[in-house]
């Protein structure tokens, strides 16, 4: 049985779980509380030294510690349905505009929190290391998710999905960006209306309510 660790108030393993659920792969979760800093225990530091969630342990012992490497396997080893295109045209489109929602979408609003939460005053970013926060780029970040608000509504106009003609990662990405959005009190205009359409389509996945 494949073990998820995962935290239910965090994008990132939000990912995982939505993937998992889509491909209607069982398994087992441990929950890895972010808010009282379990992630830096060292009981946790003994399962994933990275510190960092999702983790997905598999049936053979590897430890995968980032959603590409999770998404990578689990698209491999349970291939129907794809999530990571079929065609290597397909295969390539959905990385390229995963990788724009991960970078202009969910690391943008996590630039802009990071470096702005009282709570998260010298965890400016994830991992083993503590980093000062720096305020310059919370106030970037928030720029940052307003043009990925504009951007993404561009690139809806007339398609029903982010990449290629069906479902893919990069639509799991795109939501959860855009869900986290709101920690930070950003959420698109009433003008995106391409991108509402298209989120309220994604809503109808049941997959989505994880």
């Amino acid at each position: 049985m494949l073990t998820l660790y995962d935290c239910a108030t965090a994008p990132s393993p939000r990912r995982a779980r939505i993937f998992l659920a889509e491909k209607g792969v069982a398994h087992d979760t441990v929950p890895v509380d972010l808010r009282s800093g379990e992630q830096l225990s060292e009981a946790y530091r003994q399962i994933n030294p990275q510190c960092t969630v999702p983790a997905l342990r598999t049936d053979d012992g590897l430890l995968l510690t980032d959603n590409a490497g999770i998404a990578a396997y689990l698209e491999a080893r349970f291939p129907a349905p794809p999530l990571l295109g079929v065609t290597p045209e397909e295969k390539a489109e959905v990385t390229s505009w995963n990788w724009r929602m991960e970078f202009e979408g969910l690391l943008a609003v996590a630039e802009a929190l990071r470096n702005s939460a009282p709570a998260m005053a010298q965890r400016a970013l994830p991992g083993t290391v503590n980093y000062a926060q720096i305020p310059a780029l919370a106030e970037r970040g928030l720029v940052r998710v307003e043009q990925f608000f504009d951007m993404l509504n561009q690139r809806l106009v007339g398609r029903e999905f982010v990449a290629t003609e069906r479902f893919s990662m990069a639509d799991i990405t795109a939501v959860v960006a855009l869900d986290f959005a709101r920690i930070v009190k950003r959420k698109p205009l009433e003008s995106h209306t391409e991108l509402w359409r298209w989120r309220a389509a994604m809503a109808g996945r049941p997959s989505m309510a994880l």
